[in-house]
């Protein structure tokens, strides 16, 4: 999965010109490939966040879903083909999206339970779409190499955080939502996202190492917060996984839950220090 996530990256920024160093290189839309893998994996995201939420009898209209969630996380990349301000994009896109739930929901279910369903699927697509429209901003506004240092860092902080945690893991982080995690695996998730950051950092020129180390503890924090964010979802469905379509992991949101609530925050970080 690292290996097609770098290359569908790579590929991407090879096809509009953002990995060169000349900006005339740089093609007036950027990010298409990207944005067709996170149209792609916003589907099976929203299925499995519709089974967790089946399992509290709340209802998920999965085409409306989908398509909303799709369109919202593409924000950035319509801006580029639409001259709208994106803060009109997003208002009117929210309005017809509440619009369409509460069609969806007076034609399946009348008056049952209708905070509750159109609650539970605005809350789905404002997870999956909102969140994930940042990661489409970053890639547009900085490149491929800090969205790649981005992914990378959030993601071998887990990786950090399982193994250490794992060997040497005594002392609960929070047990009430996910006993298995640890202050020992955190450490590790701090000292796994520093050495990444700080290599991914200076080796591709995006910032300078000391900023690096403070991206890589930061984001090993917010990241763990990230993946508590899902476990409270699947605490409350008393369900161990997501899915089961990713063998070792679960399902898709397993993989990107600790990357959705971190992206604001790197992107609002990368603009702080471009």
């Amino acid at each position: 999965m690292t290996v097609l996530f770098t290359a569908v990256v790579i590929f991407d920024g090879w096809l509009d010109g953002s990995l060169t160093a000349s900006a005339a290189d740089d093609r007036p839309v950027q990010a298409t490939v990207f944005c067709v893998l996170i149209g792609l994996l916003a589907i099976p995201s929203q299925l499995e966040l519709s089974k967790l939420a089946a399992a509290k009898n709340l209802k998920i209209f999965v085409p409306v879903s989908i398509v909303a969630s799709i369109l919202f996380a593409t924000c950035w990349y319509w801006q580029q083909l639409i001259e709208i301000p994106p803060e009109i994009y997003l208002i009117f896109l929210s309005a017809f999206v509440l619009l369409a739930l509460l069609l969806c929901q007076y034609i399946s279910y009348g008056a049952s339970a209708v905070l509750a369903n159109c609650g539970a699927n605005y809350f789905s697509i404002l997870y999956l779409g909102l969140l994930s429209s940042f990661c489409v901003a970053i890639r547009i506004e900085f490149g491929p190499w800090p969205l790649l240092m981005f992914v990378f860092v959030v993601k071998s902080a887990d990786i950090g955080a399982y193994a250490i945690g794992t060997l040497f893991g005594k002392h609960k982080f929070s047990p009430k939502i996910s006993p298995s995690k640890t202050w020992e695996g955190m450490a590790g998730a701090v000292a796994a996202a520093m050495i990444v950051a700080i290599g991914l950092a200076t080796s591709c020129d995006i910032m300078d190492w000391w900023l690096a180390i403070i991206f890589g503890f930061c984001f090993a924090f917010i990241g763990q917060i990230g993946d508590l964010v899902e476990s409270m979802m699947k605490r409350d469905a008393e369900q161990k996984d997501s899915a089961n379509n990713v063998p070792g992991f679960g399902g898709i949101l397993d993989i990107i839950d600790s990357l959705l609530v971190a992206a604001p925050f790197a992107y609002l970080f990368f603009i702080f220090t471009k």
